[in-house]
C-alpha cells in the first residue's frame, strides 16, 4: 500500500500530465508545421507564397497563449515582413510583460471575472472590422478557447451589454448548461453564431479551437463565431421560458427581439446564411478527452490501473456528481479487481442560492466539497 504522501504526489503528477497535454505550446508543436513554404495546420495546408497577410483574431482564456504559440511557429522573416496582423481578446494578466509579437493582445476583462465588459465589446467590434477589411488573398486565423463567449460580446441593435449580462447571470444562476447559455448568447449577438464568418472578406478562414464544450459542437465553442446556428431565436426563447421564473427577469427588449426574429423566418434565415466567398476550415486542437488520455498515460507509467470517464454531455448538478464519484470510489476500495485510479473529466452545472448566502468558488469546488462530505459520511457509516 503506497503512503499517503506518495498517493498525493502521484495524483498531482497525473493531473499535471493532463494539463500539459492541452497547453497551447504543446498543441501547436504537435499540429502546426512548416514544410518549405507550406504552412500546415493539422491536415489543412496553406502556401505562404500566395498568402497576402495572415490576420489573427480570436478570444478565450487561453487565447493569449494560443496567439503566442502560433506566432512562435511562423518564420521570423514572415513575422518581420508586416504580413502578420491581428487582434485577440484576452483576460487581463495573461499577456507576458515581454510580449513583442505583431498580433495585438487586448485585455478585455479583469482576471477571474468571466463576464462581458465594454472593453471586450470594443475588442469584438475591432475584430469584426479587421475581418471585414480583409482582401481575397488574406488568410484569417481565428483562435478560440473556453471563455471566448464572454470575451466576444457584440449585442445586436436594440439591446445593450447590460441586457445581455443580466440574462446570462440569470441563466447561470438557474443552472443552465453551457449549450443553453450559448444558444441565448448566439441569438443576441452580431459576432457569435457565424457572425464573424459572415463578415469575413478573406478568401480562407481557419478556425483553431481548444474545446471546452462536451461533444465538441462547433456551434457552442465560444458560441460559434464561425458557425451559423439556424433557428437560434426559437431555441433561445425555449431556454428563457425554461429558466425565467417570471417574464420580468429578462429585459423586455430581449423578449421582443427574439419574438420578432421568430415571426420573420425568411429574414432570420437570410441573416444566418453562410459566406460562400470564404472557404472556412475548422480544427479542434484539443478537448476534454485529450487531457484525460494524457493523464491515463501518466497513471500507467506510475503503475496504476485506471478507469477513464470523458463525459460527452453535461453531467448535471455538481454536488450530486461529487457524491456519486466518491461513492463509486468507496465501492472499489473493497474490490481488489477494481481499478485503483479513476480519471474523470466533464462539466456539471450549479444552481445558485440567494446571493446574500453565496460563498466563493465555482462548479469544481462545489463538486469537491460534496465529494468530501460524502467521504466523511461513508467513513462514519463504516466505522472508519
Amino acid at each position: 500500500m503506497a503512503s499517503r504522501e506518495k498517493l498525493i504526489e502521484d495524483a498531482i503528477a497525473i493531473w499535471r500530465a493532463g494539463v500539459e497535454a492541452v497547453l497551447p505550446k504543446t498543441l501547436f508543436r504537435e499540429h502546426m508545421n512548416l514544410v518549405s513554404d507550406r504552412l500546415q495546420l493539422g491536415e489543412i495546408e496553406y502556401s505562404l507564397k500566395t498568402i497576402g497577410r495572415i490576420v489573427v483574431v480570436g478570444a478565450g482564456k487561453a487565447a493569449a497563449s494560443m496567439a503566442i504559440a502560433f506566432q512562435e511557429r511562423l518564420p521570423q522573416e514572415f513575422l518581420r515582413s508586416g504580413r502578420v496582423v491581428g487582434w485577440v481578446n484576452v483576460p487581463e494578466g495573461t499577456i507576458p510583460a515581454d510580449y513583442s509579437f505583431p498580433v495585438h493582445l487586448h485585455p478585455a476583462r479583469p482576471y477571474g471575472r468571466n463576464e462581458p465588459t465594454p472593453q471586450a465589446q470594443a475588442g469584438a467590434q475591432e475584430i469584426l472590422r479587421l475581418v471585414s477589411s480583409c482582401r481575397k488573398d488574406d488568410l484569417v486565423v481565428c483562435l478560440l478557447s473556453g471563455g471566448g463567449s464572454a470575451l466576444l460580446p457584440l449585442p445586436r441593435k436594440g439591446i445593450s451589454l447590460d441586457d445581455k449580462t443580466q440574462v446570462t447571470r440569470m441563466l447561470s444562476a438557474a443552472g443552465a448548461t453551457i449549450e443553453e447559455l450559448n444558444t441565448v448568447r448566439i441569438a443576441l449577438s452580431e459576432i457569435k453564431g457565424g457572425g464573424l464568418a459572415r463578415n469575413c472578406k478573406a478568401g480562407r478562414l481557419a478556425c483553431l479551437a481548444i474545446s471546452d464544450v462536451l461533444g465538441d459542437d462547433l456551434q457552442f465553442i465560444a458560441s460559434g463565431p464561425t458557425v451559423a446556428m439556424e433557428g437560434a431565436a426559437h431555441l433561445a426563447l425555449e431556454v428563457l421560458r425554461k429558466f425565467a421564473k417570471n417574464r420580468g427577469e429578462v429585459n423586455e427588449n430581449i423578449w421582443n427581439l427574439l419574438a420578432d426574429d421568430v415571426a420573420r423566418d425568411s429574414k432570420k434565415a437570410s441573416r444566418m446564411s453562410e459566406n460562400r466567398d470564404c472557404q472556412i476550415e475548422h480544427f479542434i486542437l484539443a478537448n476534454n478527452a485529450t487531457a484525460i488520455d494524457a493523464a491515463g498515460i501518466e497513471a500507467v507509467a506510475r503503475g496504476y490501473q485506471y478507469l477513464m470517464n470523458a463525459a460527452r454531455r453535461s453531467e448535471g448538478d455538481a454536488a450530486e456528481l461529487g457524491r456519486e464519484l466518491m461513492s463509486r470510489c468507496f465501492e472499489w476500495r473493497s474490490d481488489r479487481s477494481a481499478p485503483n485510479c479513476f480519471i474523470s473529466g466533464g462539466e456539471p452545472s450549479v444552481r445558485l442560492i440567494e446571493e446574500s448566502s453565496r460563498g466563493l468558488g465555482g462548479r469544481n469546488q462545489q463538486l469537491v466539497l460534496a465529494a468530501l462530505e460524502q467521504s466523511m459520511l461513508m467513513k462514519k457509516k463504516r466505522g472508519c
